[in-house]
């Protein structure tokens, strides 16, 4: 006997010491190994370095009991768990237990029979498990000895490459006649992965073994003959200094035959062909996917078309391309939302009930394209949010404000570097999906330029009966954006190009009132500033006082924006004290505000410039929202000019002319000396004198302040009109009644005279500011001096202080 080497008497002595139960007959003990399969038919050595493993190898040697070597899933695992181990392994008879000197323990093993675990028993210090052995099936077939014949070839043939073969190897495999055992050898020896190795091992049936075990040999064939022949071909020319080199170069040149570099360039374009069939794309979209991956694995790598084939084909596999389930929309849940988010907007909510109920019954349907137009702040962008949330989809926003290049939309030609698909393709690929809520911002600060005009892009997204053919420049394909719900955004409508407005369904909404202002920021804006600052409910607090005076006093606007940055003010300064070391809580009042915000902004100056003749109030429309407009006149010696200040535009200096001329006409009606316009000059000027000003609708407020001047009559303080007039002295209808008389009622007008032809634009007006001022329907001029003039006995009262 060899030194160092146990007889198995010897070895089951030694593990005498660690006596456990009987195992039962059907029983099998277990041992794991790392890294290497033992095929049946196949004997190797097995190092064991585990205490289990060496009290499961003493006990079968002890008891003459075969043993199972099943291989580990992960051969980092230090202790195995039944769950880190394959499920099949080798049947295995023990030659020889050695024990080396440095103490370590090493197997010799034969292997018989394939097994399969069943079921693991505990109650050992080592692994045992309940087993099915098995059997070797029978090959009879000729396809099989095919098989057999040109394995053995083709191992012969491997073996023959090598630069010194192991001349017993050949003999043996020469000699083996059966085809399973030839298949479970040629594994054995072969250069594979153990997990390679171990997917043969569990190949039951004889044919599928062979054709697996000829797969991974002939390629290993294909190395070792590239291998020689580049080596032929190289040798001539490089000398030993330049051997490194030269092995670098043998390395890159195989991986370049065999598409390996890179992890494998086969393995690229396989997972590219997965996710082209998992993307479920059209048969149009396939077949051209397909067609750039058939150019792309003709391509090498070093080819500066490759990677933007590459990038194209990311893109065509990335877009949600399949419809997903659809959501059924509840619309009690909806009507939920839009209230939680959004205080007031009845009407705008009611609209968008509609929207959700109509897609709800024809979710096929074509919807049409919303466009919330307004002016800043009053929460365009927080409705498409919230019609996102009540339909249970994705939501992207797509800012168009300063675009100017039409490919921002449809996307730039493939040709170009640097090439991406437009910002619509984008967004729904942000998105991932193709039903998502897209809301295009500021529609109307699009602008066109020498790259093209994007307005014209958006005419076919935001047509419901083309866009679900929409092509990227980029992408080259048709796209289906019928499913995506569009939302538009814009604070006016007068650059929206015609042909673009009429594709969208316009919903205006109106500036807040000062009750609505007050509402949303006790319920939104204040509780969300006390989060921005750090601040909790305990701490500080702004009482109704306070925000009744910051709405007052400290703002006027349509929205709440600067609302919500004064409250933001405020409740830094109480932040402030809190992290300085003041104990709470802070209260802010009204007689806080003068320290915090500074003295206020706005005062009520309608009753101070409307006390003396010649100053009227008017009614004004701008993009963020209505507005009040003085109109003041006076008289001085001349030679009857009318002069016109205040950065008037053309229009608003024809309405002057034409207010003029009208007063001349009924002087004698209204009791004006005809003489005062041969020997006057009329100056007329509109304050805020830096402002461009322009339009028809100022015409009855300039007439007015011509007759109050000239009667010496003041009109009343709480009155504020609008309306275009004629020569005639009819009053005609003008826009936007809905933003200015809300901005009366927000600069504290009781009283607002319209044109009667603006009846129909009572009903968009806010139920509460319907109910706060009184209104008079204008049809002749003559109705507003009978409504608006004092009397004669409080204008001479008054004309002193002019």
């Amino acid at each position: 006997m060899a030194e160092g080497e146990t007889s198995i008497h010897d070895a089951g002595a030694a593990g005498s010491a660690a006596e456990s139960p009987p195992l039962p007959p059907e029983g099998l003990i277990i041992v794991p190994v790392r890294g290497m399969v033992l095929f049946p038919g196949v004997a190797l050595p097995i190092a064991l370095g585990r205490p289990r493993s060496i009290l499961a190898a003493q006990r079968a040697v002890r008891e003459q009991r075969p043993i199972g070597v099943v291989m580990q899933r992960n051969a980092e695992a230090a202790e195995p768990i039944p769950a880190d181990m394959h499920r099949m392994g080798t049947i295995a008879n023990i030659v020889r237990y050695i024990t080396a000197p440095d103490g370590s323990h090493h197997l010799v093993c034969q292997g018989e029979q394939r097994f399969r675990v069943a079921d693991w028993l505990s109650g050992w210090p080592f692994f045992v498990a309940d087993t099915v052995r098995i059997p070797e099936p029978a090959a009879t077939s000729n396809e099989i000895e095919a098989r057999f014949v040109h394995l053995k070839g083709q191992a012969l043939e491997a073996l023959q490459l090598l630069p010194q073969a192991p001349e017993e190897l050949i003999a043996t495999i020469r000699g083996v006649e059966q085809p399973g055992a030839l298949a479970d050898m040629v594994a054995t020896f072969m250069d594979a992965t153990p997990d390679e190795k171990q997917e043969i091992l569990e190949t039951i049936d004889i044919a599928p073994r062979l054709d697996r075990v000829s797969r991974l040999i002939a390629h290993r064939i294909e190395v070792l003959r590239l291998s020689q022949e580049i080596g032929r071909e190289t040798r001539a020319s490089i000398d030993s200094r330049n051997r490194e080199a030269l092995l670098r170069e043998q390395m890159a040149a195989i991986q370049r035959q065999l598409g390996e570099g890179d992890e494998g360039k086969a393995a690229e374009m396989a997972e590219i062909e997965r996710a082209i069939v998992g993307a479920r794309m059209p048969k149009e979209v396939e077949d051209q996917a397909r067609k750039e991956l058939r150019r792309l694995q003709r391509m090498p790598e070093a080819a500066g078309e490759y990677g933007m084939i590459r990038t194209y084909l990311d893109w065509l596999v990335e877009l949600p391309w399949a419809l997903p389930e659809e959501k059924p929309i509840d619309i009690a849940e909806a009507r939920r939302i839009l209230d939680a988010d959004h205080y007031g907007l009845d009407k705008i909510k009611r609209r968008i009930i509609e929207y959700l109920a109509v897609r709800k019954l024809a979710p096929n349907g074509k919807a049409p394209i919303l466009c919330f137009a307004g002016p800043p702040g009053v929460g365009k962008t927080s409705l498409g949010q919230s019609i996102a949330r009540a339909m249970g989809r994705k939501f992207v926003r797509v800012s168009l404000g300063g675009v100017h290049d039409e490919a921002e939309i449809r996307g730039h030609r493939r040709t170009y570097i640097g090439a991406l698909p437009g910002n619509i393709i984008q967004s729904i690929r942000k998105a991932g999906s193709r039903d998502c809520v897209m809301m295009l911002d500021e529609i109307d600060k699009v602008s066109a330029s020498i790259q093209g005009d994007p307005s014209a892009a958006l005419l076919e997204v935001l047509d419901p009966e083309q866009n679900n053919t929409f092509r990227d420049n980029y992408l080259g394909v048709p796209f289906d954006l019928s499913r995506v719900v569009f939302i538009t955004t814009a604070n006016m409508l007068d650059t929206i190009p015609g042909p673009l407005r009429d594709r969208m369904e316009v919903i205006s909404l109106p500036g807040y009132t000062a009750n609505e202002k007050f509402q949303i920021a006790r319920r939104y804006l204040v509780p969300r500033q006390m989060e921005a600052n750090g601040l909790k409910a305990d701490q500080a607090s702004i009482d109704d006082a306070a925000l009744a005076a910051i709405i007052e006093r400290y703002t006027r606007e349509a929205g709440v924006r600067n609302l919500e940055r004064e409250i933001g003010r405020a409740l830094r300064r109480a932040a402030t004290r809190i992290a300085e070391g003041e104990p709470g809580p802070i209260a802010i009042g009204e007689a806080d505000l003068g320290a915090i915000l500074g003295p206020p902004i706005f005062e009520d100056e309608v009753a101070m410039r409307t006390s003396v003749p010649g100053v009227a109030t008017g009614l004004a429309w701008t993009p963020v929202g209505g507005d009040i407009l003085f109109i003041e006149a006076t008289v001085t010696p001349g030679g009857g000019r009318l002069i016109l200040t205040g950065q008037l535009g053309d229009v608003m200096k024809e309405s002057a002319q034409a207010a003029l001329s009208i007063v001349k006409n009924r002087a004698a009606a209204y009791g004006i000396d005809p003489a005062r316009f041969e020997k006057s000059d009329i100056h007329v000027h509109v304050p805020a004198g830096a402002t461009p000003k322009d339009g028809p609708s100022a015409g009855v407020a300039m007439f007015m302040a011509l007759v109050s001047l000239l009667t010496e009559r003041t009109i009343r303080s709480d009155t504020a009109m609008t309306g275009e007039i004629s020569l005639r002295g009819l009053v005609l209808p003008v826009g936007g009644i809905k933003e200015k008389v809300v901005a009366a009622h927000r600069a504290g007008i009781t009283r607002v005279m319209l044109p009667a032809r603006n009846r129909k634009d009572f009903e968009d007006i806010p139920e509460e500011v319907r109910q706060a001022l009184a209104f008079v329907w204008l049809e002749r001029v003559d109705q507003a001096v009978e409504a608006a003039l004092e009397p004669a006995k409080a204008a001479s009262v008054a004309a002193p202080a002019a």
